[in-house]
């Protein structure tokens, strides 16, 4: 285990300070230096959804949905089943893929069926019980409810409606043995929702190497550089401020909504395109193509308003919730939409004081600090890294995909 994830961040790490855009993706998470018992998977995942791991709460689940193994059975082939999509060729998985930390190396935005566009990020799922309210702009409060939108949503999975998903599964006779496990009766709105719910709290992992050093009490789990880039990160640099670290626990988010000025930055690049754009057309080849070509193919990008969009509210133009820092390492690239490739380019963006709009949040300012700091930094979020990913990895792919 230790092994692999080793070989992950030696993989990515150089990439990342160097901030080299054509650099190769890191090799996947493998599921093979996992000692689980592959045939007990649900087993180990209930069991992590109800214990408080190292640096982590307890997951808070709903008081009507308790998890039980056949609920996190029935949520893994949900998850996995590209039937679920309008013509059966996309999964959740294909957007959050376990071997890239539950998030997509690859895509800055995601695509959905007939490669369809998408105008956010996929973000990670690890970790994603303890976030309220969900998506990038909030829009939803519960697990139990965010799998409707990109079921229904013409750009992701595109079913004409929610009651068409549920009819579909009462009439798949591989889904009746595991809804009457779970539940003692058919397919439901509600059941679904409880199945993708208790699956993804169970993708819960804390035990980094910086839990180990600040809330385990091992000195030396935490090297000298990432612990420099603690002491800046709570202090000067002040990105504790929105990235909590409690007494007790670290979700890395106040689970709020600000302008960093990013948002803003975009939109302005959006309706201001550059004359040309780069594309790579194989490994290390780039050519500057015109952008009128690249928009003659394309649809229209969409602007992005951020929380906005859900509550129409002026003040909440620009705004998107905190993300959480776990696992950074492997869950690139950054940003609500993708566009900041390594975490050197983030780091970069916050230290120059972000794009310096009048009505960006008064934190985000210029910090100036040195290319070391900065690398000091850096070296603590790589430490945020937990051990387990590739028994996720494991469990996701303890049945083949469900593609027929």
């Amino acid at each position: 285990m230790i092994r692999a994830l080793a070989t992950v961040l030696a993989l990515i790490a150089p990439a990342a300070l160097a901030g080299d855009y054509g650099t190769a993706l890191p090799a996947p998470i493998s599921a093979e230096t996992c000692p689980a018992d592959p045939e007990s998977w649900t087993k180990a995942a209930l069991e992590r959804s109800l214990t408080a791991q190292l640096g982590l709460p307890l997951v808070p689940h709903p008081a009507d949905n308790p998890p039980t193994e056949a609920k996190i059975e029935l949520g893994r082939k949900l998850f996995f089943d590209r039937r679920l999509s309008i013509n059966r060729t996309m999964s959740c998985a294909m957007c959050h893929v376990p071997e890239q930390g539950f998030a997509n190396w690859e895509l800055a935005t995601a695509i959905g069926v007939e490669g369809r566009s998408v105008k956010r990020n996929a973000p990670s799922v690890i970790n994603v019980g303890f976030l309220t309210p969900l998506f990038h702009d909030g829009r939803d409060p519960a697990l139990e409810t965010q799998f409707v939108a990109p079921l229904v949503a013409r750009n992701e999975m595109a079913n004409p409606s929610i009651g068409h998903v549920v009819a579909e599964l009462n009439r798949l006779p591989d889904y009746r043995r595991l809804f009457d496990a779970a539940f003692a009766a058919p397919a439901s709105l509600d059941r679904i929702g409880q199945a993708f719910g208790a699956y993804q709290r169970s993708l819960t992992l804390g035990n980094s190497a910086f839990d180990r050093w600040y809330y385990g009490g091992d000195e030396t789990a935490l090297d000298a550089a990432a612990q420099r880039g603690f002491a800046l990160f709570s202090g000067t640099a002040g990105c504790a401020s929105c990235h909590v670290i409690e007494t007790d626990h670290a979700l890395f988010t106040d689970q709020a909504f600000h302008d960093t000025g990013y948002g803003r930055m975009r939109e302005e690049r959006r309706q201001n395109p550059p004359a040309s754009h780069p594309v790579q057309v194989a490994p290390g080849v780039v050519h500057q193509v015109d952008f009128s070509r690249i928009r003659s193919v394309s649809a229209p990008r969409e602007a992005d308003l951020g929380r906005y969009e859900v509550t129409e509210d002026p003040a909440d133009r620009w705004t998107f919730r905190t993300p959480g820092l776990r696992n950074l390492a492997v869950t690139a690239p950054y940003m609500h939409d993708g566009a900041l490739t390594t975490l050197g380019d983030v780091l970069e963006f916050y230290n120059a004081g972000g794009a310096g709009h009048p009505g960006q949040d008064a934190r985000i300012r210029p910090l100036g600090l040195s290319p070391d700091e900065l690398a000091d930094i850096q070296a603590f979020l790589m430490a945020l890294t937990s051990e387990g990913l590739d028994c996720l990895v494991a469990e996701a792919r303890s049945h083949p995909p469900d593609n027929f």
